[in-house]
């Protein structure tokens, strides 16, 4: 979720945080679909067995398409909700589109099964912490540590192995401890391009509006299928996938 009513972007906020970061690995680049699965008898994600089989990746904040320049990358926060993630995937369906589901731990760990429906229909996963708290960057390493780690493994639990290729800090509350934390986790610091407004509720028009006047901004866009009543996200997502098709542009996912 966007962190609502502040004037800073994650833009903003990781800007000056970002210069001189370097990669973790020499590999870091190299980046397997849906980062690979963790063995099921793994008791945490920080145990020596899980870490041997995680790939570190560049801490830097992935926003680009690996579509290209006429790529898009439709990004879903805060769920999986029993009620609305169901319905963002009959959208995506119906119009053909991959997504990143940017989920909470909580919310995993409660709906295991739509974690699955997720995976199996395609779309790639997002650590986006165990409890959202958007006040993350101020607290200490340990809390970040924790926040990060919890949710990772309660998403790969969920998803029956399936690791997030992706960690989103809420409300773009980034610090470079936690990208360096992620993405020695195979996890990509995830950002957006374009907030849709969505969770605020303005309208199904406004929220198409928003997606349309600010796309030149860039290919990665916020969306959320949790967090209150999300029927205009839905609306909006029918009314926008055909738009941008028509617009010439393609969907996938974020790349460096």
């Amino acid at each position: 979720m966007a962190r609502h009513g502040s004037k800073r972007g994650w833009y903003g906020k990781v800007a000056g945080a970002a210069l001189g970061v370097t990669l973790l690995a020499a590999g870091a680049s190299v980046w397997t679909a849906q980062a690979g699965a963790v063995h099921p008898s793994a008791s945490h994600p920080t145990s020596s067995a899980a870490a041997d089989r995680v790939k570190a990746v560049a801490v830097t904040i992935v926003h680009a398409s690996d579509k290209g320049t006429n790529g898009v990358n439709i990004t879903i926060d805060d769920g999986p909700d029993p009620v609305w993630t169901p319905q963002v995937l009959d959208v995506l369906r119906e119009y053909g589109v991959k997504a990143t589901f940017c989920m909470v731990g909580t919310q995993a760990q409660a709906h295991p099964d739509l974690v699955k429906n997720v995976v199996a229909a395609g779309h790639r996963l997002c650590d986006h912490s165990v409890s959202h708290d958007t006040g993350m960057d101020k607290k200490s390493e340990a809390y970040q540590s924790k926040e990060i780690l919890d949710a990772e493994r309660m998403i790969t639990k969920a998803s029956g192995g399936v690791r997030p290729m992706y960690y989103r800090a809420p409300g773009g509350a980034f610090t470079p401890y936690s990208r360096k934390l992620a993405a020695s986790r195979g996890m990509r610091p995830l950002g957006w391009n374009v907030d849709s407004k969505d969770f605020e509720r303005p309208g199904t028009d406004a929220v198409v509006s928003t997606v349309q006047q600010e796309l030149p901004n860039g290919p990665t866009i916020l969306f959320h299928d949790a967090g209150g009543d999300r029927s205009q996200t839905v609306e909006a997502l029918r009314r926008i996938l055909p738009w941008l098709k028509e617009q010439g542009h393609t969907f996938g996912f974020p790349v460096r």
